[in-house]
């Protein structure tokens, strides 16, 4: 099986590579890359995202036909796609960070400001929180609810659709932190920074 993490020079991605190295052992052949042909012909691809929501997104627009290429595999092809972070936030329509800017539009909805409730709560959003898994996902297999998961985010992905939701957590609202539709999977945490539940995620999706 080949699994490709896509570099599109968002940031340090180094642990999402190494947990997913430390996961797959050998048995998975990991490449990391933006090269679009290995993108396409991968089995399953990994979308990690750091920085804004706007800075990811013309840094994908920025690699002639990668966002084609993400298109053709996860909604042409309907293989198995992760997005982490800001590459889960890139699923929407629209995000409002920076400037209002044009996302993937592969699952209808926004990306917000988290409400802060007049500085109630900090913002971002860092460190560790439960979530509460609110449908039956792929990735969460043997994974209890109210698992503890790492956060670092000011900005949230609130979908048109509650029906993609598959996990919460509180954090001056009930936050999106996990979806799911069909062959696209997206957490706002991080899974490769969060211990061996963490890992246990990034198994289940290996192991789709």
């Amino acid at each position: 099986m080949k699994l490709t993490i896509v570099d599109y020079n968002s940031g340090n991605i180094s642990s999402v590579i190494n947990s997913f190295r430390e996961v797959a052992q050998n048995k998975v052949n990991i490449e990391v890359t933006s090269d679009l042909n290995k993108i396409i012909s991968s089995d399953k691809v990994v979308l990690p995202g750091q920085g804004s929501f706007k800075s990811c997104i013309d840094a994908l627009n920025s690699i002639n036909g990668l966002v084609d290429g993400l298109n053709e595999f996860a909604i042409s092809k309907k293989k198995p796609l992760l997005g982490i972070c800001v590459g889960l936030q890139m699923f929407a329509d629209t995000g409002y960070e920076e400037s209002e800017t044009k996302g993937l539009g592969w699952i209808s909805g926004k990306v917000s400001k988290i409400d802060n409730q007049n500085g109630k709560y900090k913002l971002p959003h860092i460190g560790w929180n439960q979530i509460n898994i609110i449908k039956e996902s792929k990735i969460f297999k043997n994974v209890e609810n109210n698992s503890h998961m790492y956060f670092v985010h000011s900005y949230e992905f609130i979908p048109e659709y509650k029906n993609v939701i598959s996990a919460t957590t509180d954090y001056s609202s009930n936050i999106v932190c996990s979806v799911e539709k069909e062959n696209i999977f997206g957490t706002q945490f991080h899974p490769e920074k969060s211990d061996k539940i963490g890992l246990k995620i990034i198994d289940n999706f290996i192991n789709l």
